[in-house]
């Protein structure tokens, strides 16, 4: 992977450098397997051009040793260059092709920057290996210190180097020394906010010029994931050097949190996950009401909620991918449709909405197992070829290499969870998809376009059963957070783009998702009768087994955002 030569440059750190980027206020966070070239694009295009702050996005989290060992692995995560293409035609004096590469995808200065990349490492020579091949390629190499899965914690990586703070600041230092970029750091809060900041006075002495905090501690992950705390990264804010640049992470469902956490935590900038992967138009300014009918991707409800239709962003998504990742033309598509009452209305209301849907669904939803039928019959009777069904996959069509194209399925699943959710033949459909087919893809694009056209015509006719009940979701308690009181705020009709409301771990315990541990049931044990103990002394008996209300932490909002 030969880079071009480029020019010597100043070495830049801190606040120096977090401004020559353009003072960013909205990061796209790193997530393993899905902060890839094409969801960066897309979640740029959103971006207002005219902005003085760019988006910063981070790469996916790539594994050091892997990547530095392994050029097949480099090849299937990081797209930086490609070869030049021969001269056409060839010479007669047998001229070879043009030697070098080219810019292609990952960290093109025309298209993707500013750009951080992101590794996992446990030893030093490895990280710094791994981030000389990626230099010249983004603006800073960043140690992932946040990852709280298991695979971290058996290979021992992200959150599981917390307690190894030596080896913590050899990692960072090594690369500060000899990186003619700087290097960040993403990780997650600690048990208190005293030694949270000690952990990251640390980081900084190492030579981070920029921390990314994520409000939520190791343990906070799956249906524990619960509510990142930004008082914790108010209390860096406070007491780090005013000069130090901070990225809060945690708690951003939509658009207008991120102004809530920059405000609660004094933070530089925020960086979303799991908001973006939902709705990747979540750094948008949303359109003024006057303006929205200008936008026929954007949808407005009658009680002035709205958001971005799902078909127009996967639209854009796909588009994206046949334009930079496959390097051919998008297919012409015919307009979005924009609901418009029909010429003639039916007296009878009902006949209107079987309207609707006969508009769209019959052809674009054929029977269940129709095409296969069709397909077998017409090979009935042929030794020389099998059904379709019996037919050997093309291996090399079967497993694209492209992390752009291996991520496709992955990102619908999570853009369309609402769409699916209802629509159960389009998320099976979807579960048989192979990346490398892209009319597989292409079919789901119009299953999807003609449900989202009965929607919308179905919600001009039936608008109640379509309207959010709770108005804006106010909770019962305000002592006691509920996620279904968010999901009250933040639901939209499924055909437009909204975040994923992760139960609390309180709610995910009555409802069986989660069972509590041994420990914590033996203490809660001994809590009570305790209680009961003291209680009694007092001539009042109390259950011990009651239990005692979570606050919600300032600006906390119910939601998690998917990081590593």
């Amino acid at each position: 992977m030969a880079a071009p030569p480029e020019p010597t440059r100043k070495k830049l750190f801190g606040r120096e450098f977090y401004e020559s980027l353009g003072s960013p206020k909205m990061i796209l966070a790193p997530m393993v397997d899905r902060s890839e070239f094409a969801w960066r694009m897309l979640t740029r295009s959103f971006m207002d051009s005219n902005s003085p702050h760019p988006l910063l996005a981070y790469s996916p989290m790539f594994h050091a040793r892997l990547f530095k060992e392994s050029p097949g692995y480099r090849l299937q995560h990081f797209e930086a260059t490609r070869p030049k293409p021969p001269r056409s035609p060839c010479t007669d004096d047998g001229e070879s092709p043009l030697p070098g590469d080219i810019r292609y995808l990952d960290g093109n200065p025309a298209l993707d920057r500013p750009l951080i990349v992101q590794f996992c490492a446990n030893d030093p020579d490895d990280l710094l290996q791994a981030a000389r091949t990626v230099e010249p390629f983004c603006d800073a190499v960043d140690l992932n210190l946040g990852c709280p899965q298991g695979i971290a914690r058996k290979g021992h990586y992200g959150a599981f180097l917390q307690e190894h703070p030596d080896l913590i600041y050899k990692l960072i230092n090594t690369l500060h020394r000899e990186l003619s970029i700087p290097v960040t750091a993403k990780f997650r809060i600690q048990e208190t906010k005293e030694k949270t900041l000690e952990y990251a006075r640390m980081i900084l002495s190492a030579g981070a010029s920029i921390i990314a905090v994520h409000g939520r501690r190791r343990e906070q992950k799956g249906h524990n994931t619960g509510l990142a705390d930004w008082s914790y990264i108010r209390y860096l804010r406070d007491n780090l050097p005013p000069d130090t640049v901070i990225f809060a992470n945690g708690n951003i469902l939509n658009h207008g949190d991120i102004e809530r956490c920059l405000e609660a935590t004094g933070a530089d900038g925020v960086m979303s996950a799991e908001g973006n992967l939902c709705d990747p138009t979540i750094f948008t300014t949303p359109p003024a009401r006057s303006a929205s009918g200008d936008c026929p991707g954007y949808w407005v409800g009658r009680d002035g909620k709205g958001g971005y239709r799902v078909d127009f962003v996967l639209r854009r998504y796909m588009d994206i991918i046949y334009t930079y990742v496959l390097d051919v033309p998008p297919p012409v598509r015919k307009p979005l449709y924009v609901f418009s009452p029909p010429a003639t209305s039916s007296s009878n209301g009902n006949a209107s909405n079987n309207t609707a849907h006969s508009d769209s669904t019959p052809a674009l939803l054929p029977a269940e197992g129709a095409e296969e039928k069709n397909e077998n019959e017409k090979h009935a009777g042929n030794d020389a070829e099998p059904p379709k069904k019996k037919r050997k996959r093309n291996k090399e069509a079967a497993k694209p290499t492209s992390p752009n194209l291996v991520s496709i399925q992955g990102h619908l699943f999570q853009l369309l969870r609402p769409l699916i959710s209802k629509h159960t033949h389009i998320r099976d459909a979807l579960s048989k998809c192979r990346a490398s087919r892209m009319p597989e893809i292409e079919k789901i694009v119009s299953l999807v376009e003609g449900a989202v056209q009965a929607g919308l015509q179905e919600y001009e006719m039936f608008p109640e059963r379509f309207e959010t009940q709770g108005g804006e979701g106010k909770e019962e308690d305000e002592t006691c957070p509920s996620s279904k009181a968010t999901v009250a705020q933040y639901k939209r009709p499924w055909w437009v783009c909204q975040p994923y409301v992760r139960p609390l771990p309180e709610e995910a315990l009555q409802i069986g998702a989660i069972q509590p541990k041994k420990r914590d049931i033996l203490a809660k044990k001994n809590e009570g009768v305790a209680g009961k103990v003291v209680e009694a002394a007092k001539g009042n008996i109390v259950d011990g087994d009651s239990g005692v209300a979570r606050k919600t932490p300032d600006g906390a909002l119910s939601g998690s955002d998917k990081e590593n």
